[in-house]
């Protein structure tokens, strides 16, 4: 009969080797991005706040042509924006 490990050996490094992978990752992505600006970090940092402005107002976009029979019970009621 062969026996089975308990599910808690190793546990510890089980929780942190998903956290190394994606900070590795984070780390990765960083890099291209400022290699891709030329090395410029300041260049990188702008164009990842432009694409980030353009992501927010693409959401808002698609948010707003959403049916509200489509979205009941998957988003939270909209606001209601009051213009002055």
């Amino acid at each position: 009969m062969t026996e089975r490990a308990s599910p808690d050996v190793n546990a510890s490094e089980r929780s942190t080797r998903p956290e190394a992978d994606t900070a590795a990752l984070l780390e990765a992505k960083v890099e291209e991005a400022i290699a891709t600006c030329g090395g410029d970090v300041r260049a990188a940092l702008r164009a990842t706040l432009v694409a980030n402005a353009y992501l927010e107002a693409e959401v808002e976009r698609l948010t707003e042509a959403m049916s509200t029979g489509f979205a009941r019970g998957r988003m939270p009621p909209r606001r209601v924006k009051i213009r002055v």
